[in-house]
């Protein structure tokens, strides 16, 4: 995985939790409730986890270079932040996890960026 892959695929995580990406969860509904209790806890996400709709595969890239990818991330991330000013008690669905409220998609977020930065050394 590139560092433009890494950006773009952060990237629709994002646009899941801003509304412009609407994803069914591919989890049983009755898994929901243990998985967010594994997203609310201080585990971080699993190191191989192969998302069931991209698989194993890197998704082709979307944009010309690692700038104009990080731009568009920067501009995704202002608005979600500007989604939940206007829509404060929205749930938005995760594939994985379900339906997330703001609280819980700042915590997702933290732990998949934190997940992918690890990656290529930028966090420990």
């Amino acid at each position: 995985m590139t560092a433009q892959h890494m950006i773009e695929h952060l990237l629709l995580a994002v646009q899941m939790s801003n509304g412009k990406l609407v994803l069914e969860c591919f989890n049983d509904k009755a898994k929901l409730p243990m998985l967010k209790r594994y997203l609310m806890s201080n585990r971080t996400l699993p190191q191989g986890f192969v998302n069931p709709y991209i698989g194993e595969r890197l998704l082709p890239l979307k944009f010309t270079n690692l700038v104009e990818a990080r731009t568009e991330l920067e501009k995704e991330v202002n608005d979600y932040y500007n989604f939940f000013d206007e829509n404060p008690d929205a749930k938005l669905t995760n594939v994985t996890f379900g339906e997330l409220e703001k609280d819980e998609w700042e915590v997702f977020h933290d732990k998949h960026f934190t997940h992918h930065l690890k990656q290529f050394g930028l966090v420990k």
